[in-house]
Parts: C-alpha cells; structure tokens; sequence
C-alpha cells in the first residue's frame, strides 16, 4: 500500500495501562526508555502503530516487546490527543487497560525499554510525556 499526501499528518500511538495486585497492593507496570525523547524516564509500555496492524495488535505487540508479558486482556481506556504531548511531533495515543496476575507478572525489558518494573500505585516515579495524567483516569477505571 502506498501513500501521498500534500499535508502534514499526526503520528498514531498506543499505550498500555497494565495493572496487577502483588504483595496485597496494586501495582502499575512502567518500562525505563532506552530513547529521547525522556530516554532515562519511566513510562507506560507502548509506541507507535504499524501500518498494517490494528490499534489492538498495536498494543499486544509493544507490550510483548518491551515487556514480554502477552495474553493480558486489554480494554480501550480513551484517546489523548494534546497538541504538545510528544516533543518530537504531533501525537496521538489511545490508551488501552489491562489486568494480570501475580502468576502473569514475570516482565522483562525487551525492545526500547532498558527496564520494566512494576511499581505500587503509591509509589510512582515521574513519567516521561503525558503518561501521569494517563494513570489517573486509567487508576479510575480499575479502582472505580
């Protein structure tokens, strides 16, 4: 498939909100990017959408990359679309959320992810992009 346009166009992204209740406490699963932007910043797991894959494929793909975690059910959470939530371009990004168990946790930094880690809601670093305002309405969504 082939494309032209005469006009500029927005990048699409993916995002995965993936949560998992470990030593009686929630806990959200962050990748430590490996790239700028925010390189050395810790995120949600995700990135950009292939042009031959849907936004869940999107999704499924970066986590098992960049985590190795797969087969987490994911639920489309909501768009951000802020004009300046990614320094190198216009952005889009639907968010998608999920649920593991303590038995489906056993992530490992793969891809552009230099670490993945799973940190008590409680206890969040800060986050590279857009990615704490993200958490809280995802947080919402789980907790009620």
């Amino acid at each position: 498939m082939s494309f032209s346009y005469d006009y500029p166009r927005a990048a699409v992204t993916v995002d995965a909100a993936v949560f998992c209740h470990l030593n009686k406490g929630l806990h959200i699963l962050l990748i430590l990017r490996d790239r700028p932007p925010f390189e050395g910043m810790w995120a949600l797991p995700g990135g950009f959408v292939d042009m031959s894959e849907t936004l869940e494929e999107a999704v499924a793909r970066e986590l098992k990359e960049e985590t190795g975690l797969w087969g987490i059910l994911l639920e489309q959470l909501h768009t951000f679309s802020a004009l300046n939530r990614d320094p190198r371009h216009r952005t889009i990004s639907t968010v998608f959320t999920g649920v593991t168990t303590a038995e489906n946790c056993d992530a490992r930094a793969g891809d552009d992810a230099r670490n993945a880690k799973w940190f008590p809601i409680n206890e969040l670093p800060k986050l590279a992009f857009d990615h704490d305002e993200i958490l809280k309405m995802a947080l919402k969504k789980i907790t009620g």
